[in-house]
């Protein structure tokens, strides 16, 4: 069996991933317990992939310092910079060096799949001994999409983005790929793009135009675009999903109720009166209760505090925040050392019933959740009773004023306060 490399895009700035992206790369954000980065390392890792190239650019320090030559994973790590960002093409040219002459496994570093993908894509790889294969996917718009037109196994044509309606074909580009050495010479032929960008699919339809052979993997498991706020609770939800069995590695006081798989790290606390509905990870540190509700599809990381009486449904909250006493916290995504004031609450749900939308890059995209609750970056704080309305995304450093109710994205290091005016007046005793 020929032994190949992985390569990992990690340069991109993830802005449709804000506020969570001002503060870290898109790939180190984290969910069910591992950053994206390190799941993708787990799916590869079974299938004696052990030497990764990462292509980083964007906070390309924290990725390093975080991941480290890749020891601690039993891997071996190589990383190298794409200067500008000037498309997917450009950016794995600079890992030839790396890669040398092996064929090698590249995958995006916002894509999940589950790992039985991964597994196939491989075993298609080893039985025809092809030039590439391509990952694709089945979807409803191809029009969003690189649609991808084949006969029987063999690509064809890839079409970027195809006008509505105008190619036979829902199988689209799903981002999952092995090459070997002659994607490189394809890439030096590529030129630029209308976006101004060397695209890979560009390199790919020349492997074709040149006869090499292209295969397409359809993939059969779930795949998910991390690219926008809410599919991090997509990611973790089919993660959680993976969780078979409780594993407490925590202490556990009398009286709290757990049901369905529970994962709960070490030195984590649950106090008494808790009640906990599977499947959730609790990371290590993790100190929650007394008379929590954590509900399904949660992820609380590493020595997050959810103090008394506070309820928790499918919502992913990173290290080290702490969630007050009385507080509801529900399909939201809550950044790292935030601390909400006891009562704080994030609502979900509206009143015309309807999905909620979320500003993206300045233009409001709908979610297509019925359920969404707010996007809170790293180091935020809020005041007692603090209201924060579905879809709405607060920048990191901000201080929520008691009271407020947060009806509109709030810009980082922002100070948002209640107006309000008092009148003092002498008690007149009859």
């Amino acid at each position: 069996m020929v032994k190949i490399k992985a390569v990992i895009l990690a340069a991109g700035e993830g802005k449709r991933l804000r506020p969570f992206t001002y503060t870290r790369p898109k790939v180190l954000i984290p969910i069910a317990g591992k950053t994206l980065l390190e799941h993708i390392l787990s799916f590869l890792k079974p299938h004696s992939i052990t030497e990764v190239v990462f292509i980083v650019n964007y906070m390309k320090d924290k990725i390093i310092n975080y991941l480290g030559d890749g020891t601690r994973y039993g891997m071996k790590f190589t990383y190298v910079e794409q200067p500008i960002a000037k498309g997917t093409a450009d950016a794995l040219q600079y890992a030839e060096t790396a890669i040398g002459d092996d064929d090698f496994l590249m995958i995006y570093g916002d894509i999940l799949t589950h790992p039985d993908n991964i597994s196939e894509i491989l075993s298609l790889y080893y039985e025809n001994n092809p030039d590439a294969v391509v990952s694709g996917i089945v979807v409803s718009d191809v029009s969003k999409y690189a649609a991808l037109i084949t006969e029987g196994e063999d690509l064809k044509k890839i079409i970027e983005k195809p006008p509505e309606g105008s190619v036979n074909s829902n199988l689209a580009n799903a981002g999952i790929y092995i090459f070997n050495k002659k994607i490189f010479d394809a890439i030096r032929k590529t030129k630029i793009s209308q976006r101004g960008e060397y695209e890979l699919t560009d390199s790919i339809r020349i492997l074709i135009e040149q006869g090499s052979k292209v295969v397409v993997s359809q993939l059969e498991k779930w795949w998910l675009d991390v690219g926008r706020p809410w599919n991090i609770l997509d990611a973790n939800k089919y993660l959680l999903e993976e969780l078979t069995e409780t594993q407490i590695n925590g202490t556990i006081e009398e009286n709290v109720t757990i049901k369905g798989p529970v994962y709960i790290g070490k030195d984590a606390l649950i106090r008494s009166g808790s009640y906990i509905v599977g499947p959730v990870y609790i990371d290590d540190g993790a100190d929650i209760g007394p008379n929590n509700f954590i509900r399904s599809y949660t992820y609380l990381g590493k020595n997050t505090r959810i103090g008394n009486a506070c309820e928790v449904k499918g919502s992913v909250i990173f290290n080290n925040t702490h969630i007050a006493h009385l507080s509801y916290v529900g399909d939201s995504v809550i950044g790292e050392d935030v601390n909400f004031g006891a009562g704080t609450i994030t609502a979900n749900l509206r009143f015309d019933d309807k999905s909620v939308k979320v500003i993206v890059k300045g233009n409001l995209v709908d979610s297509k959740r019925r359920k969404l609750g707010a996007f809170v970056g790293d180091n935020v704080k809020t005041g007692i009773q603090s209201m924060l309305m579905p879809g709405v995304k607060i920048g990191p450093n901000s201080w929520i004023g008691p009271g407020v109710i947060v009806e509109r994205d709030v810009p980082s290091n922002s100070i948002i306060l209640l107006k309000a005016s008092t009148e003092s007046r002498k008690l007149v005793k009859k």
